[in-house]
């Protein structure tokens, strides 16, 4: 069956265009010539563009301090977890470097213990710092996420998949009002140790899981557990596994290896 090019489409007005240009290159010629063949394809072909457009979700996983130190001699970045660190590798290499600056413009001889005040000092006001500065910022750390077009507790690739995706959002630091988090495909869970509980209190939050995951009574498939123990449950009665899973069976033998170690220190200790 023959295919008619639609010429009201971009697509179907460009095949069009090249049959009525390969059929003037033959009255003229006799034939096809590849020279002339080629040139014609390649300008045609330039019309298009073959990339295929992914959508891709930026999900940030973490945050790292910029610290970009330089001088005269030197020009260098690096990456640190926490604005305090950050300051201390700066303050060692400005104390490492008093020399030159102390006992001028009220610098005292001896570095200060305090990391900001030493850092202060070593390089004065911005405006004169001349060739010696530094810069610190915190910048997000983000990926590309490929969500799985399907999602279904059933497939195994897609919950690996999903479960490869999970991420960790940490306490920036002890002021963040904000608490650990695990977040899995939309499922978010914190777990943190609680002052006025006085106990490790762990928190699910389910009203923004995907909506893949969601049954037709608007719940989503939640089951709890501790060590071995199950606490919480929405599936109902299930058969036993004929076998352990492999994931709880390594957790259980990085459990044991935990306590082993522990057990061993405190022989030692004692």
């Amino acid at each position: 069956m023959l295919i008619t090019p639609n010429p009201a489409t971009p697509e179907g007005e460009a095949i069009i265009d090249l049959a009525g240009k390969l059929d003037a290159l033959q009255a003229r010629t006799g034939e096809w010539p590849g020279a002339d063949t080629v040139d014609i394809l390649g300008d045609w072909l330039s019309r298009f563009a073959f990339a295929t457009s992914k959508a891709l979700t930026r999900q940030v996983t973490g945050r790292a301090w910029v610290l970009r130190r330089w001088d005269r001699h030197s020009d260098e970045v690096t990456l640190w977890s926490d604005e305090a660190s950050a300051l201390a590798a700066l303050a060692q290499h400005a104390r490492s470097s008093w020399d030159n600056v102390a006992g001028t413009d009220g610098v005292p001889y001896h570095p200060p213990a305090d990391d900001q005040t030493a850092i202060d000092l070593y390089y004065g006001p911005k405006e004169h710092r001349g060739d010696e500065d530094y810069t610190l910022s915190a910048e997000d750390i983000a990926r590309c996420v490929h969500t799985p077009r399907r999602l279904s507790l059933a497939d195994d690739t897609a919950c690996a998949q999903a479960n490869s995706a999970a991420v960790f959002h940490p306490m920036a630091d002890p002021g963040d009002e904000g608490l650990p988090c695990i977040e899995l495909a939309g499922i978010l869970v914190f777990a943190y140790l609680d002052p006025d509980l006085r106990a490790v209190r762990v928190s699910v939050h389910l009203d923004t899981a995907d909506q893949q995951l969601v049954r037709p009574d608007h719940t989503v498939p939640l089951q709890v557990e501790v060590e071995d123990a199950t606490v919480f449950s929405t599936l109902g009665a299930r058969p036993a596994p004929a076998r352990v899973p492999a994931w709880k069976a390594r957790l259980r033998r990085l459990t044991d290896r935990t306590a082993l170690h522990a057990a061993g220190a405190q022989r030692k200790g004692g």
